[in-house]
This record gives C-alpha cells, structure tokens and sequence, in this order.
C-alpha cells in the first residue's frame, strides 16, 4: 500500500506538511490580529460588530475577574452557552487566565448536565439567563462554587435590545432573579475595565478545552485538547481551503453550536488562522434567521449539515424566491452522508461549492475532506488534509494495515498532531481509544486507490442478520436514492428468528406517499436480501443532535420499549 495515495491528488498549492509549525497559544493567534488590524471584525450577532480590539480588552477583563475569583492555572470554567458573544469573550478570558474552557451543551437535561460538570470538574460556571435555573438546580451535586450569569441582550443592537426586553425577556424565560453570591457577566466587565493584560503564562502545550463526545455508547466524555493542538487544526483547515479562502476577506455564518467540535475546534479555529469574521447565530433551527443572517452579512463560509442544507432548499423563503444566498463561495458538510441531489441543489442555488468533511470530538478536527477543485467521489468523505494520516486496520489486529480496495473494510485509525490528548481523569476510556499515538475511530471503511476514504458504519452499529453483517449506512444510501424519501435511518432491532433485523425509519418528501411493501420492493433490487429491511416506519421526523446527525440509538431505544 502506497503510504500517502491520497497527495497526489491534493488541490494545487495544498501542501503535504504546515511543518513546523510556529509554536502558538490560541490567543497568540488572535492577538497576531489584534496587532495587525484591531478594528476588523471579529463577532457579528443580531447587528452587533465586535472588533478583534474589543474582544481581546474584553476577554482581558474577563480573564482578571476569574483570576480575582480564585480560577486557577489548569481549572476548568464551565460555559453553558448558545452561540452568543458572551460565549467567546469567556472562553478567551479563560484561556487567558491560564484555564480550561469546558463547553456543555445548554439543552442538557439536568441529569446530563450534572454529569458534565461533574465529569470535567467545573467549579466556575459561565451560564446564558436561559439556562441558570438548570444549572442552580444541579449546582449542589456538583463542584461548582461560582455561577456568572450572562444575558442576550447585552449585545443586541439597542432598538432589539428594547423591544426583546418588553416583548420576549420575561415570557420566553430570559428574566431570573440573580441568587446571593452569583455574578452578573457584564458587571464582571464593568469592574475590571482598563486591567489590563493578565499575568499568567499559557504555553502552546497546556490543556485549552473540553469537548463532550456524543454519548453514542452512554453517558458523553470530556475529550481534552491543548492550545497547539486547536492551532494547528485552524491553519490545516485555512491551507485545505487556500484556493478560494483568502485572509482577512472571509465571513464565517456560525449556526453550529461552538459547544461542538465541528464549531469550537473548526469554524471558530479557521476564522481565527485566516483573521476572518464569525457571524454568530444562536438558534440553528431558526432556518428563516440562518438565511437571513446570511443575506444579511454577505456570509462567504457556510459549514453546516445535510439536514439543513435540506431545510433551507424546502424552506418557502427558497421556494418562493425572497432570499439571497449568492454570497455563499464554500460549504462544508459534515455529521452524516450528504446526498447528490442535495449537493447540487444547493450549489445550483447558491453558486457555491459544497465539500464533505469528517472528524470525531476526539482527533479535534484532524479533518478527511473532499477537495475544492479535484474530483468529487459520491460517498466519499474525502482524504486526510495536510499533516493528517488515516490508515485503515484489521478489525481483530489493529496492528495490521489493510491494503487499499472496497473489498478491504477495516477501522480508521488517525495520526495526526493534534488529536485529543484524552479523556479528562478517565485512563482505561483514553487507552481504548489512543494506541501508540493513534486514534482507533471505531468507524468502518475503506480507502481506494486514489486516497479516498469511505465510510461503511460504525464499529458497534453493524446488524447481524442470521450471522452475516449489515452496515446500516449502506442500506440508508440505497433507501436515500428513492425519488419519496427526504431523510432515512437504518439500525438493528432485536428478532427472536434472526437474532436481529433491519428496521428502516422513513421521513416521505411532503406532498407524496409511499408503502412499506414499496419501500422493501425498491430495495430488493438494490440490496442482497438480508439486507433489505423487514420492518419499515414511516415518520414525520427523526430524532437528531445538535448538530443535525441522526440518532440511531434513540430510535432503537424507543423499539426497544415498545417490546417490553
């Protein structure tokens, strides 16, 4: 096997190595900016600019408030946020106090919640007014000692600002009574004005964040990442992208939760190391608001997820013609398979170019990804970018090294420089994951001839049918080429015959309707019979991520119930 097929097919000008890289901190990026141009725009949010200036005063501010609190070097600051300027103004001030930014997503439930910060170990909580009650319910349970709480309308524009404080504060939840001994964020601001850069001394190699994983297996882990190593993620990402991102120039339309590593380690991490703008958008369901924004801001950078890309081509503001999305030059796809009609659609619409990407929290956006200008292979999440090597092993001997082909399905396993350094204070769960300095992804697949890796399934999710085994994924491919099908997930549920069958969930395009019996006739001529479904579901909706990925194990955890 050719060690690195897939350089040769590299866009030109991406090179195979950033080697060596400049040996940063995440701040050192931005302050680069700062220094450089300190009144770009660095946050966009509801007709609120702020500079990369302001946020590094801010994030200052910030940064001394913690320290005066008693946050320590290597503590972790909880941020239970949406995307709000808030968001990133405390995760600067805590790398800059020396901290650890640990990002929970706020639509936890309490249960979850306690359970991530017990799991990181937060004794600070940065937390939106939306959310404070749920997290002063669990802060007993928990090691938190000090909750800042932080509200929308700060930095909306003053006639929103008005007009939200009226009409939406109260009745929508944003109104709380602060409790003795929690903070207000903005006072926090007000009272360290004009103090200047903090003391403590952040090196390139300590620990900067804490990602939750999906909780694909149970209850989510805090996959730990350093400052280099997010670094290093933003300039692979900007050199991947060299041909049509130029520095400076870039509007990057954030609707991704920067809880999530697709937003935290990548969008955010390619704004800063091409000196570009994030627009910032709270609600990603808000389809009207994401277009708006974008037409808005001329958004040039779209990341997003096959769910919404469909969202927005079905949305009537499409339909019918009364929004622009022209600005749009390149998207990225990632957290499931993007179909073809739903690639060209939206490039058709937006004249734009939409490429696939694939990461897992733990490699901290060690991304695969299709190239901008080279040859685009349906169903191919694309090849390691510069400095990333996937290789695919033997399922049983992970030492052993397949040969390239689709007959050669095996494991992805990621070396790369900024991989998770692991899971916080869980040893046993890093060693599984993190062997000999690679990462055993746990997702099945293949890598061609030219380099170009496909994904089959996940490890865990193959359905064994009387003894052979089904990839849910290919059967979900075939299901998604029916001219009725909008969206589509395929699991294993239990079957006393053949210890499991393959159950298909179906979303129907509106407007049209469709039967089990054809649904299964479609497949037949597709697919070897024991991979065609012997139950079919026909839904409004499936249950999705944050990040729109589809969840299979809520699906056969509701068929699960149903049986018992």
């Amino acid at each position: 096997m050719d060690n690195k097929p897939w350089l040769k097919n590299y866009d030109k000008g991406v090179p195979a190595t950033l080697q060596p890289y400049v040996q940063q901190t995440i701040v050192d990026l931005m302050r680069e900016t700062v220094s450089q141009r300190p009144d770009h725009m660095a946050l966009y949010f509801k007709g609120t600019k702020m500079s990369y200036g302001q946020l590094d005063q801010l994030s200052d501010q910030f940064a001394n408030a913690l320290i005066a609190m008693g946050v320590k070097k290597g503590d972790r600051v909880a941020l239970v946020m949406p995307n709000i300027p808030q968001f990133v103004v405390a995760e600067f001030g805590a790398w800059k106090a020396g901290a650890v930014a640990a990002c929970i997503n706020p639509l936890y439930t309490e249960y979850e919640l306690e359970h991530a910060l017990n799991e990181c170990g937060a004794e600070t909580a940065v937390v939106m007014t939306l959310f404070y009650d749920k997290v002063k319910h669990v802060q007993a349970k928990t090691k938190v000692k000090r909750v800042i709480a932080a509200n929308i309308r700060e930095y909306l524009p003053f006639i929103v600002r008005l007009l939200f404080t009226l009409v939406k504060e109260k009745k929508d939840g944003h109104r709380i009574v602060l409790q003795q001994g929690d903070f207000w964020f903005q006072d926090l601001l007000k009272q360290y004005k004009g103090s200047g850069r903090p003391t403590v001394t952040v090196n390139p190699s300590d620990n900067a964040i804490i990602l939750f994983t999906g909780g694909t297996t149970g209850l989510s882990k805090a996959a730990v990442g350093s400052h280099e190593g997010l670094v290093i993620s933003g300039k692979q990402i900007f050199a991947w992208f060299r041909n049509i991102l130029k520095e400076y120039n870039e509007v990057f339309l954030t609707a991704l939760p920067l809880f999530h590593v697709f937003a935290n380690a990548g969008v955010q991490m390619a704004v800063l190391a091409s000196r570009g703008s994030m627009v910032l958008v709270p609600n990603a369901r808000d389809i009207p608001d994401v277009m708006k924004t974008i037409e808005k801001t001329k958004a040039t950078f779209f990341p997003s997820v096959p769910t919404m890309f469909n969202a927005m081509l079905n949305h009537p503001m499409v339909t019918e013609g009364k929004v622009d999305l022209r600005s749009i030059k390149l998207c990225i796809s990632g957290a499931s398979a993007l179909l073809q009609d739903t690639k060209e659609n939206f490039e058709k619409l937006t004249g734009s170019r939409i490429v696939e990407g694939y990461a897992l929290t733990e490699s901290m956006m060690a991304i695969c990804c299709t190239p901008v200008e080279g040859k685009y292979k349906l169903g191919s999440i694309g090849m390691p970018v510069s400095d990333v090597f996937v290789r695919i092993a033997d399922v049983e001997d992970g030492n052993k090294t397949l040969a390239l082909g689709e007959g050669n399905v095996g494991e992805l396993v990621i070396r790369a420089p900024q991989l998770m350094l692991g899971y916080w204070q869980r040893p046993e769960a890093t060693a599984e994951m993190l062997k000999g300095g690679e990462l055993f992804t746990g997702d099945l697949g293949y890598m061609d001839e030219d380099g170009y890796l496909f994904i089959v399934d996940r490890k865990k999710d193959v359905v064994k049918v009387s003894g052979f085994q089904v990839w849910p994924r290919e059967v979900e491919e075939v299901l998604a080429m029916h001219p009725k099908v909008m969206e589509v997930a395929v699991a294993g549920i239990p079957d006393p015959r053949t210890t499991e069958a393959v159950k298909a969930w179906i979303v129907l395009r509106p407007g049209v309707a469709a039967t089990a019996d054809e649904i299964q006739g479609y497949c037949k001529e597709k697919l070897t019979g024991y991979k065609v479904p012997r139950f079919v579901e026909f839904r409004s909706e499936l249950p999705k991520s944050t990040v729109g990925k589809v969840l299979r194990r809520e699906l056969v955890k509701e068929e699960l119930e149903k049986s018992k």
